[in-house]
């Protein structure tokens, strides 16, 4: 401990903060093996970010099972279900993401406008936070579009993920039409390209 006007500061860190160190590293390492596959290397060769342009990202494992990714109650769910046979938004995020926070009302916004035509769903990755925290968070700030967990970071691998707030768009034949990262995407930019039009 250390005394400072009076006043005694620990210098040990807060209980958990070592689970969270340790959370993000791997999450690092899990998205460090995507970004350096063949085709993420390709596709960062043409500035692009994660997967690559026109290409179809692989919903199913080596063994041709759908990817294993949950719904918000542990329930298996087949990604592909969310996000075939139309134009598709999946955006990776998390409910410490900042970026991911001055997205969302533009998020709600677009999919107003184009959720009839648009499959949304945002995949909540799992570092450092919970399936458990993801359903409180979204309590007190509901969306219309679904919300899935991506505990086992199948849908990061699927889609070469490089972090939160990152955003692709497909079109109806799921080929990627659009990625981006960061708060200052134009999400109805990035949807009227899934769409193949300037509805």
């Amino acid at each position: 401990m250390v005394k400072t006007d009076d006043r005694i500061r620990s210098s040990r860190r807060p209980k958990g903060g070592r689970h969270l160190v340790s959370a993000a590293v791997l999450f690092l390492a899990a998205l460090s093996l995507g970004v350096l596959s063949p085709a993420a290397a390709s596709a960062q060769a043409r500035g692009e970010i994660g997967i690559a342009l026109g290409e179809r990202p692989a919903l199913v494992d080596a063994d041709g099972r759908p990817l294993r990714i949950e719904d918000l109650d542990g329930n298996e769910v087949n990604l592909a279900d969310y996000i075939g046979g139309r134009p598709a938004l999946v955006e990776f995020w998390a409910i410490w993401c900042e970026l991911c926070q001055a997205l969302h009302p533009q998020m709600v916004e677009v999919h107003a406008r184009y959720g009839d035509r648009v499959g949304f769903v945002a995949l909540a990755v799992g570092v450092a936070q919970s399936q458990r925290s993801v359903r409180r968070h979204l309590e007190g700030t509901p969306t219309a579009f679904p919300t899935l967990w991506d505990g086992r970071g199948q849908g990061v691998r699927a889609f070469l993920a490089p972090g939160t707030s990152y955003i692709v768009v497909l079109d109806a034949e799921g080929r990627v039409t659009y990625t981006g990262s960061g708060a200052n995407q134009d999400i109805e930019a990035a949807v009227l390209t899934g769409l193949g039009s300037g509805d």
